[in-house]
């Protein structure tokens, strides 16, 4: 059962004539065969997408198909070319040639594959910034025949599509013009193959690059660097390479945004009697005055010791969670003074020494309570 064609560009019923488009657009740049080679479910979404706007992008088809759905195109539609005579060619040319550079010459406009590469790096590198030498696989032109893919330079006329550089391919009830898979779209043909290439005319090769990272990139960012993705055709310009940054965890900090975390363990004596601590930061250390009887939990704000972004203005800050340890492997005589210690807090004067304890145990009283009334 076939979906339906809203659905399929995922629009509202009444989306305008430009909300289609893009939707399709968008659609298109997803599902295309060439950006999937091999993927036999994204070349049948590509065709949903092309069947959906070939409809809806029509004002008279879409009203039948919104009275009748798709019961109002199962007849009267043949010679070819979908409903009232319509030619694919002529109905996507506008939005091929700006998404796939399609046109109606022999020699179409497009260029090589646009390539990923994904960096890893430490957040210090991430923050402050670095540059990195990257080895890519890619394809170039072959260099015995400068990406010709011939042994001699003779072609003749590519016999798939006469010479014509589009051949026409039959779907159901619709006919579909695209660039010839023998020639690419040249019109011509290759009479003796270059014998290094076998007459593709790219080879496989690693290409090492230097990658300058800027400052203040995260998870997730990419740096475009144009013109080094795969080789085109000759006389085609290559593609781009995206390298995509992912950020190794820290054994220290927590990136969120421009704000950095950590957690900041203190002695027990330290947060009953107040002290002054050194905190780490990305940039050297910074003393911390801890008050007298801070909590576990406690949040300092070290402002400006954060990530300045590659989308900010100003740095962020970094915010030291402070934990309060429990001391352990204590010697005999830490053990005595710490039961001394203990002891200073039997009698009626002990909660005021525990506020959270006291609130905790007086919550538990009061919901047995609620339980046994």
């Amino acid at each position: 059962m076939k979906r339906d064609y809203y659905e399929v560009l995922g629009v509202a019923r009444n989306a305008s004539d430009d909300e289609l488009k893009k939707a399709y657009r968008r659609c298109a740049m997803k599902h295309h065969p060439d950006r999937n080679p091999g993927d036999a479910k994204a070349e049948a979404a590509f065709k949903d997408c092309k069947e959906a706007y070939e409809v809806l992008a029509d004002p008279a088809k879409r009203r039948a198909y919104d009275q009748h759905g798709h019961a109002a195109f199962e007849a009267g539609m043949g010679g070819g070319h979908g409903p009232a005579g319509a030619d694919f060619g002529d109905i996507f040319g506008d939005i091929f040639g700006d998404i796939f550079g399609g046109g109606r010459g022999r020699q179409q406009a497009r260029r090589g594959a646009d390539l990923r590469y994904v960096i890893e790096l430490d957040l210090e590198e991430a923050v402050f910034g670095a540059e990195r030498t990257i080895e890519v696989p890619t394809l170039v032109n072959c260099g015995p025949c400068k990406g010709s893919g011939s042994e001699d330079g003779k072609t003749d006329t590519c016999p798939t599509c006469r010479g014509h550089g589009r051949v026409r391919m039959q779907q159901g009830i619709f006919a579909v013009q695209q660039a010839c898979p023998a020639c690419g779209g040249s019109g011509r043909h290759v009479v003796n193959p270059c014998k290094s290439c076998d007459g593709q005319g790219q080879i496989e090769q690693e290409k090492t690059l230097q990658v300058k990272i800027p400052a203040g990139v995260d998870n997730g960012d990419r740096i475009r660097l144009a013109g080094e993705g795969e080789a085109g055709p000759p006389g085609i310009q290559p593609g781009d390479l995206y390298v995509e940054v992912r950020v190794r965890e820290h054994a220290i900090f927590q990136r969120d945004g421009d704000d950095l975390y950590c957690e900041l363990p203190i002695r027990l004596s330290q947060a009953a009697l107040g002290a002054d601590i050194d905190v780490p930061t990305l940039e050297g250390t910074v003393q911390v005055k801890i008050p007298a009887e801070t909590q576990t939990g406690k949040l300092f704000r070290l402002r400006g010791k954060g990530v300045k972004s590659v989308r900010s203005h100003a740095p962020g800050d970094l915010m030291c969670r402070v934990v309060v340890e429990t001391p352990i492997n204590l010697t005999k005589r830490q053990r005595e003074l710490m039961e001394q210690f203990e002891a200073t807090f039997e009698g009626d004067r002990a909660a005021a020494h525990s506020p959270r304890s006291s609130t905790f145990l007086d919550g538990v009283k009061a919901f047995w309570s609620r339980m046994t009334s």
